[in-house]
């Protein structure tokens, strides 16, 4: 049986729930062929059952919530395999599993955290604000995983003075700091009123960029080992 959430934690814990008894069951979040003679149910999140997996994965772990809450953002093709067999073995083994390295169900859901939390670091670095002629900033993205919330307390902390937005352009959705509050808003598309000064800033950048550059020494895999070039998109220097 192939149960389908979407993608939520409330409906993934109660996909849980009814999956878990059932030794074929594959949990998934996206469209997914089906086999021949397979079955499949499309599972509404309810808030009792969620809440009592939930309970009982807390008595377990409490830390496995946060690690469901991390995971639940990734962009991966076998994100729904590993959630569910990370947490089918918590269930099963009745304590953290999380150490237990050597199981494939823990090592694949390590990684997978890894590599979220590697993306949010990246984008540390990567982001490029844009001033609008507001003096508000900027940054358009399109990050692998589900993470322009998780950039803000970096970004807050940096530039506590200036609003920002964050806009996550392949969710359609953008993180906001106005000053003081921090909040989610779908965001399909926006059209932005740049500064005077931000095209002559931009020129800067790109200028400076050039100047480190030594054409004769070039090492362009390497470069792209250190700024993968699905990143290069919203970079004003590339």
């Amino acid at each position: 049986m192939i149960y389908f959430y979407d993608g939520s934690r409330e409906s993934f814990l109660t996909a849980f729930l009814l999956a878990y008894p059932d030794e074929e069951a594959c949990l998934t979040s996206s469209g997914r062929q089906l086999a021949i003679g397979q079955q499949s149910i499309f599972v509404r999140a309810d808030p009792e059952r969620a809440k009592r997996a939930e309970k009982r994965l807390r008595e377990i772990d409490p830390d496995c919530l946060d690690e469901l809450d991390l995971m639940l953002r990734s962009g991966d093709r076998d994100k729904d395999r590993t959630l569910f067999e990370y947490f089918r073995l918590i269930a099963a083994r009745g304590e953290p599993v999380r150490k237990m390295l050597a199981e494939d169900a823990v090592s694949a859901a390590d990684e997978c955290m890894r590599r979220i939390t590697f993306e949010v670091h990246r984008f540390h670095g990567f982001l490029r604000f844009m001033e609008s002629a507001s003096g508000a900033l900027y940054a358009p993205i399109s990050p692998d995983h589900d993470i322009c919330d998780l950039l803000v307390p970096h970004f807050r902390t940096r530039l506590p003075q200036y609003p920002f937005v964050i806009h996550d352009v392949k969710r359609k959705k953008a993180a906001v700091y106005d000053g003081s509050h921090t909040f989610l808003a779908p965001l399909e598309k926006a059209e932005v009123a740049l500064s005077a000064d931000e095209a002559e800033w931009q020129k800067l950048w790109r200028r400076y960029y050039a100047s480190v550059n030594i054409p004769s020494r070039e090492r362009l895999a390497q470069m792209r080992g250190y700024m993968p070039v699905r990143y290069w998109k919203f970079m004003p220097e590339k």
